[in-house]
């Protein structure tokens, strides 16, 4: 059996996969912000509850902002900021006294929905994770690309493409850079364009309600995707884009970014599928169970 977990700004999700994929155990724990330690000592926790309530020793995979630099064997680019400099996978490897695998968790989310999600079957997938960060992965024949640096996919930190001149020079992003896409398509970026909301998810809701400045603001939020999408669109024309993360869910989102993003989509035609993440918020947990083989030991 696999664990796979996801470690997230605000949550930890755990979950147990059978050899067939099937899930048979799922947990959430709250991430202890700012927390090196904490953070170790609460996923060797989360482990060991995974374990004692399904009577078997599984493998791990974790997802994480983020990446690990093939250079220094070190995290770098994590708006989880604690994270950055540490030997993570070294140091969870040794808290569970077993090896791990680590990805990126938009890698993960990528992996997830190209082997048994939204995207089987299809041979490039561009996932993109809309939530308390933005980040993306590619997953080529079922597999993670992850470039030479370990940052293929790496969306969120370029800038918003074709900006309007009320975008420039952009929010300065938590990287040291102005006008980053994360800064641009979050949910808490959303929620900051509205204003008033505390969530992007409640201007969703006000929207969904009649609201006018929520409408523009989700108008708005709307056309910024288009023009972010359509440029991964030019760059590596997947067969299709899967999109993860709170903001996700909301069928709102979808209405119309197509017809948005042609215009910026250097071709005749434009027909790629965008579609939410079949498993929904457990897509990454389960692309992190999924970089074990079903053979691997645990």
């Amino acid at each position: 059996m696999r664990i796979g977990l996801d470690l997230g700004g605000t949550k930890i999700s755990g979950i147990v996969l059978g050899e067939d994929g099937d899930e048979l155990l799922r947990l959430r724990r709250v991430t202890p912000h700012g927390d090196y330690a904490g953070t170790l000592a609460a996923l060797r926790d989360l482990v060991a509850e995974l374990e004692s309530r399904t009577g078997r020793r599984c493998s791990v995979g974790i997802g994480t902002p983020g990446a690990l630099s093939p250079q220094s064997g070190l995290i770098k680019n994590a708006n989880s900021t604690w994270l950055i400099g540490k030997p993570f996978d070294q140091d969870l490897a040794e808290t569970l006294d077993r090896p791990v695998r680590l990805e990126n968790d938009a890698n993960c989310l990528a992996l997830s929905e190209a082997v048994d999600g939204a995207a089987a079957g299809l041979r490039l997938v561009f996932a993109a994770i809309l939530g308390t960060g933005v980040g993306g992965g590619i997953a080529m024949d079922g597999q993670i690309w992850r470039g030479r640096g370990g940052i293929a996919g790496e969306w969120g930190h370029n800038p918003l493409p074709w900006p309007q001149a009320a975008e420039l020079p952009g929010r300065r992003c938590y990287c040291g850079r102005k006008g980053c896409i994360e800064t641009w398509l979050s949910g808490p970026a959303l929620a900051r364009d509205h204003g008033t909301a505390v969530t992007g998810e409640a201007v969703v809701a006000k929207a969904q309600a009649g609201e006018a400045a929520a409408k523009a603001a989700l108008t708005r939020h709307r056309q910024r995707l288009a023009r972010a999408l359509a440029s991964i669109v030019n760059l590596l024309d997947p067969d299709a884009i899967v999109l993860g993360g709170g903001l996700s869910r909301m069928p709102a989102l979808y209405d119309g970014l197509a017809d948005a993003m042609r215009p910026y989509v250097f071709s005749d035609h434009f027909d790629t599928p965008i579609r939410p993440a079949l498993h929904g918020d457990d897509s990454g947990v389960r692309g992190a169970a999924w970089l074990w083989p079903a053979e691997a030991p645990p």
